[in-house]
This record gives C-alpha cells, structure tokens and sequence, in this order.
C-alpha cells in the first residue's frame, strides 16, 4: 500500500499496525471506501498477516472501518444523513453534559478538560490532524465523565466509535484554523469555569451542531 511507510519492529506488532493504519485514516490519507487489504498491508509493512488481522478488527469496532462478509474491510463510509443523526445526539448528550459540570465544576475535572486544550494545541502547532482529533474527542469525553452522570458516560463511550467514523467532533478535511478551534475549546472550558448552566448548556450545543462558526463542516 503506497505510502504506508517502513518495515515496523517485532514488538507489539498488533499495536504497531493498528497505529500505523489508524493514523492514515484519521488524517484522510486512507479514504471512505478505501479496502484495507490484509495481505498487501503485511506486505509493506514486512510482518505476517496476523497483527494485521488484530489491527483491522480493532480498527472496525472502532467504527474507523467497515466489515463486509465475503468482500473484506473497508474504511467507513457513511452518508451525510448519518452524520446528522449523530450530531444531533450528540447535542443533546453535550448539552446535558456541561450544564451538569457547569453546576458543580472541579478543579480535577477542569484541569483534564484543560489538558485535552493544550494537547489540542500542540497538536494544532506540529500540524498533526490525527492527534489533534484524539484531543478534541478527549476533550468531550471528559466532560461527560465529568458530569457524574454514569449513563451519560456510557452513552458516550457507545457513541464514540461512530463519532470516529463519521468525523462529526473535528474533521481531518476542516479548512479552517486549526489553532482557532483549539482556542474555542479554551473558550468552553472557560464557560465551564464560570459556573454558569444555562451558558454552559447553550455554548456546548451550539458547538456541537457546528452553530459556533468554528467548524467547517463538509
């Protein structure tokens, strides 16, 4: 598979595969509908089919690919319909969220949420989309753990894979700043800080229906 890299070592073989492969997804090198070719995947990267097979099957219950029987795996593709679903799912999951943080803010909750804006920004800086989308998933993830709210919590951990596949938190193809939106998420977690729930409630739903203008949404 061009462009996939060097021969990886013998250590943690699995993990190394499913690094290398889930990098190229998330930074749209690897496109919607692309096959991920067990064979040609071991091929390039000098290692037996069997991490691959690991790392693919890790890779599809993340929701980052598809498996279709008799035909193999692909990289998710899914319809603009089903991104919309999502988001407004997630809408109203974030909404909920931070107005619950908001009421009873901590500062071990705040400072993670701090920490998922920092590494958004280095992130931002080094260029590197699919850390920069690990951070902004983090960010969100915190915050519904943060909420106290156990089913909330579980609700995201379900949704997130599907969040993955369908890039509705950042998007590798956003055209925008970059280090605009890491600084918007500073601005949330001002907004947090500021104890104020209905603000809060308002300022996380608009910035999950992409209403905050920061998003630049395909």
């Amino acid at each position: 598979m061009a462009g996939i890299g060097e021969p990886l070592t013998r250590v943690l073989l699995s993990d190394q595969v499913y690094a290398r492969v889930r990098g190229l997804i998330v930074s749209g090198d690897l496109k919607a509908g692309d096959r991920l070719v067990e064979a040609e995947i071991a091929r390039d990267l000098g290692v037996s089919q069997a991490p691959v097979r690991e790392a693919v099957k890790r890779l599809v219950h993340e929701g980052l690919a598809d498996y279709v029987p008799r035909r193999g795996s692909f990289v998710a593709d899914v319809s603009s319909q089903d991104a919309d679903a999502a988001r407004a799912v997630r809408v109203i999951i974030e909404e909920f969220a931070a107005r619950a943080v908001a009421e009873h803010p901590s500062a071990k909750s705040l400072q993670a949420l701090g920490a998922q804006v920092r590494a958004m920004r280095e992130a931002a800086a080094a260029g590197d989309v699919g850390a920069f989308r690990d951070a902004d998933i983090g960010f969100h993830r915190v915050l519904c753990e943060a909420s106290g709210n156990p089913f909330l919590s579980r609700i995201w951990s379900l949704m997130e894979p599907s969040l993955r596949a369908l890039r509705v938190v950042s998007d590798p193809l956003f055209t925008g700043d970059w280090r605009e939106m890491a600084d918007h998420h500073g601005t949330l977690l001002a907004v947090l800080e500021s104890a104020d729930p209905d603000r809060a409630a308002a300022e996380f739903a608009a910035h999950a229906r992409g209403d905050d203008g920061i998003l630049d949404r395909r």
